[in-house]
């Protein structure tokens, strides 16, 4: 039996900032947040829809009646984070809660600042507490409080939300300056553990070695290796080492900066390509270095250029040997 390598685990991150622009329905909810406003969306059956949304969800009619809701509201349902993490609405522990907004026929999703979970319950009735410094953002809520002006609703009865004595009037103003792009961080935290095969693999690039492992039924040589042949379902155990060198397949030109701080100084145009090690039966993805973008193409002959210490390759370069025949590489592309 193969050797088992020691397991490995690595933090990562997956971070990019997402842009949007805004129609008019969320824009109008956005811009109505930074000026302490709720606004929802009537919808074809009457109700209010809070928040808002373009389309009406059964008939998927464009809808633009824009109402004002109240700021007050019962908590419909409600789950306790003991444990917040980063980026989410409070510090300390809190309840994520649906909200029914006075005048509203749907619920909104925030967080309720409260002393402990004994402090929550289905009926209770809350406020928006807004942020200090608001942007156009569904942070300009800042979470709810409890709203102790109010009596609790012991049911949440079903609300078809449409206009009622009392009940806000439609709204009708115009906000200067409406906010009609936003940019939302998203981002993902995990720990991730690449298995045995992988581990393996790891291991062999610590000591500039490209390793792979071979499917015994279809004889296919997988780098990097995944733990079984997709194409046959069975266990690739017997390991193989290909490369260094290998043979350019397919490839892309990168026209956009990196903001991934391992290739933020990267200048552009720089290429990305498919890359089929010799003796490998599939093309890996890495980056072309020390070549003009415009002269990389198909069947060009490269070796990897390894990272300060030898733990993988940081690019992979022109050996200067001629290229290879379309027909040696054509079923790896």
């Amino acid at each position: 039996m193969p050797e088992v390598p020691a397991a490995l685990t690595a933090p990562l991150v997956v971070e990019f900032p997402f842009t949007r622009s805004l129609g008019p329905v969320q824009s109008a909810f956005l811009t109505g947040l930074r000026e302490r406003t709720v606004l929802g969306v009537r919808a074809d059956d009457g109700r209010v829809l809070v928040p808002p949304v373009e389309y009406d969800p059964v008939t998927a009619e464009e809808i633009r009646d824009l109402v004002e809701v109240g700021t007050s509201g019962t908590v419909t349902t409600w789950a306790w984070n003991p444990a917040p993490r980063r980026g989410q609405p409070l510090t300390t522990p809190f309840a994520w809660v649906l909200v029914r907004l006075d005048g509203a026929g749907t619920a909104l999703l925030h967080a309720l600042d409260a002393p402990g979970p004994d402090a929550v319950h289905t009926g209770m009735r809350v406020r928006i507490r807004w942020a200090a410094e608001r942007t156009g953002a569904i942070t300009d809520i800042a979470c709810f409080e409890p709203d102790d002006s109010t009596t609790d609703i012991a049911r949440c009865e079903p609300d078809d939300g449409t206009a009622r004595p009392g009940r806000p009037a439609p709204h009708s103003g115009r906000f200067a300056d409406p906010v009609t792009v936003i940019t939302t961080p998203a981002r993902l935290d995990y720990t991730y553990a690449p298995g045995r095969a992988q581990s393996r693999y790891l291991h062999a690039l610590a000591g500039r070695r490209i390793l792979g492992e071979r499917c015994p039924s279809c004889h296919k040589v997988y780098v990097p290796p995944r733990g079984a042949c997709p194409t046959c379902g069975v266990a690739t155990d017997a390991q193989v080492e290909v490369g260094p060198r290998g043979t350019v397949t397919t490839f892309c030109i990168v026209n956009i900066k990196a903001r991934h701080p391992a290739h933020r100084d990267l200048d552009v145009p720089y290429v990305y390509a498919h890359i089929a090690l010799d003796g490998a039966g599939l093309a890996l993805h890495a980056r072309i270095g020390q070549i003009p973008y415009d002269q990389v193409r198909m069947g060009l002959r490269v070796e990897p250029v390894w990272t300060e210490g030898g733990r993988f390759p940081d690019h992979y370069r022109p050996t200067g040997e001629p290229d290879a025949d379309y027909d040696s590489y054509k079923e790896l592309i």
